[in-house]
């Protein structure tokens, strides 16, 4: 069930055309650096604007808690989260350590720099791209 619904969400997405990762590069990479190790973010923790989004991907995995146990509908509660935080960040939602949040501060909203589209696109690539890889 859960690749079925992968493969047609990915599909729905390449049809209209919103690419998640160029959504990434576009709107986020600019800040959250798409992956480094714990080693190195610690190295070059001074130099970062932001979390590196492997980092940030695993938080939420981590943090966002359901009483269903079905990955989609994991899946689905993550994504929705990911969408409306980007538009409207709040400290009192953040998952980020204490250090970071205390070092990046509250990320700058992104409302109405994203179609729904766009936001659902590069929200499922946040979720889907980490998948089972570690901040390690």
């Amino acid at each position: 069930m859960y690749k079925a619904t992968l493969l047609t969400l990915t599909f729905a997405a390449t049809l209209l055309g919103d690419d998640g990762y160029a959504l990434y590069q576009k709107h986020c990479a600019s800040c959250h650096i798409e992956s480094l190790s714990k080693t190195e973010t610690k190295k070059r923790f001074a130099s970062l604007k932001a979390p590196p989004m492997i980092e940030v991907a695993n938080r939420l995995k981590e943090n966002i808690i359901i009483a269903d146990e079905d990955e989609d509908v994991k899946r689905r509660v993550v994504i929705a989260f990911i969408k409306e935080y980007v538009q409207n960040p709040d400290l009192l939602y953040s998952m980020c350590h204490p250090m970071a949040i205390e070092k990046f501060g509250q990320m700058p909203s992104l409302k109405g720099k994203l179609t729904p589209q766009e936001l659902e696109a590069v929200a499922a690539w946040v979720y889907d791209h980490y998948e089972g890889k570690q901040f390690e």
